[in-house]
Parts: C-alpha cells; sequence; structure tokens
C-alpha cells in the first residue's frame, strides 16, 4: 500500500509461450493454500500456477487448451474457470485436467442454459456461480447442480439505460446477493441487489474517458475487507481506488 512501483509477481519477459512467459492474461486469484497465484494465461490457452516466493523464475500448467477468461476458487479449493470458446465455466479439484461442467456447455447461444463469451466469475460460499455472459449483455446464475440459469443483472440486450448492460466484465457479489458489476462498455460499475429488475450506477457512468469519475472500458473489480472497490480501468491503463458508501 502506497508503493509507486511495483514488483512483478509472474511473467515479464516479454510476451510468449515459455514458462517464464504469460501472453496476454486475463485474469489472476491468490491460493492461499500454497501461496501462489493462478492466472489466467489467456492467449496462451493456459492456467498457470507461479509460486510466489522470491527466486520462482517460471510457472508451471495446471490445465492446458482452454480459452481460459476468468476464475474464481471457493472455498473448499475448487477451481472455476470460464471458457469463452466453448461457452462453459467447469470447475476443477487442483490436479485434475477434465473438471465438471457447471454452466453453459450446451453452444454459444442467450438460452437458459447457454452462455455466449463468458468472462468473470464470482463464486459464493454455497458454491452459486455468477457468470458474466459478455456478449449476452447479462450476468447469469447457476445454484448447485442446477440445468440452467437466472437473469440477474442485464439481459435487455445491449444498451445503458438502468435495465440493460453492455458487455460486463469484473464481478463481486456481496453476502446479501447484492451484485456489483463492472459494465464495460457504459464506461461504470453498477450495483444491483437480489431480484431487483434494474441497477444503480455507483461509480463512473459519466461517458468515456480519462477524469476520476470517468473511465475507458472496464475490466475486473475487487471488493478490500474496508470496503474500497478496486476497478481494473483498462482503456486508461490504470487501477482506480473508490471509497463506496
Amino acid at each position: 500500500m502506497g508503493d509507486t512501483n511495483g514488483q512483478v509477481a509472474a511473467g515479464g519477459n516479454g510476451q510468449g509461450n515459455r514458462l517464464d512467459q504469460l501472453y496476454h492474461p486475463t485474469d489472476v486469484l491468490i491460493d492461499k493454500e500454497t501461496d501462489s497465484l493462478i492466472i489466467c494465461d489467456w492467449e496462451n490457452r493456459r492456467v498457470v500456477r507461479w509460486p510466489r516466493h522470491s527466486g520462482t523464475i517460471q510457472g508451471e500448467i495446471l490445465i492446458n487448451n482452454i480459452a481460459c477468461a476468468g476464475l474464481a476458487m471457493d472455498d473448499q479449493r475448487y477451481l472455476y474457470i470460464s471458457d469463452n470458446e466453448k461457452d462453459e465455466v467447469r470447475r476443477y479439484q487442483i490436479g485434475d485436467k477434465n473438471g465438471t461442467l457447471v454452466a453453459g456447455g450446451n453452444g454459444g447461444g442467450d438460452g437458459l442454459n447457454q452462455l455466449n463469451f463468458p468472462t468473470y466469475i464470482f463464486v459464493d460460499q454455497q458454491q452459486t456461480v455468477y457468470v458474466s455472459d459478455w456478449n449476452n449483455h447479462r450476468v447469469m446464475k447457476w445454484n448447485k447442480g442446477a440445468k440452467e440459469e437466472i437473469v440477474v443483472a442485464g439481459g435487455q440486450g445491449e444498451g445503458n439505460a438502468l435495465t440493460q448492460l453492455y458487455h460486463p466484465q469484473g464481478l463481486f457479489v456481496d453476502t446479501l446477493g447484492t451484485i456489483y458489476v463492472a459494465d464495460s462498455n457504459n464506461h461504470r460499475v453498477m450495483r444491483w441487489p437480489k431480484g431487483a429488475k434494474q441497477g444503480t450506477v455507483i461509480v463512473g457512468g459519466n461517458g468515456q474517458g480519462k477524469e476520476a469519475n470517468q473511465f475507458q472500458y472496464l475490466g475486473g473489480l475487487s471488493f478490500d475487507r474496508h470496503g474500497n472497490l478496486y476497478v481494473v480501468d483498462y482503456g486508461n491503463s490504470r487501477v482506480q481506488r473508490f471509497s463506496i458508501e
């Protein structure tokens, strides 16, 4: 906190497919059990793990041949990965190469058992899976074991009304089931209370731009334990922090 310079934790050796390289990584999480980073190495079509201790010069491949866009891990250390080529989310035990289908997997489409270019994922303590369904402009919720999903945000086509999303990305769901979503092409972050038919804009929504209250396309988002919101403002090559009431 307060550093003006970061340290390279993984990659940093140019784009490529060697084990000491990454190529267009899209998401990352920390596995506290092994003190390592698990990374969606999207352009290399793989998920890799990099130990966090100093002196680590390369990662190891956990899963190959996957168009991994988003990652999540539940309390039992199951890994959830969205595949935006197969339009599905699978759950993996660490070390398992095949996984179990938990969402989508019925071809790209807008049916309730389908996804179309899924990106970010959030998994709650009940193993409920929330997915940003990027090309369908909606957030989907899959209860554990369900055969089809529920639209919990958007789903009214692409647009900027409060009932709509436009290429949703980063996701966070609190213990009350309130959804926070990075509404990327609308350059705003929205909050959707559980069961709501429309959301509210909590930051951004002031058009595309470089000001402190603006974004230029959004990636992931996250909260810290003090309730601060962190948003990847990737068109402006920055991360922004906001205090949310």
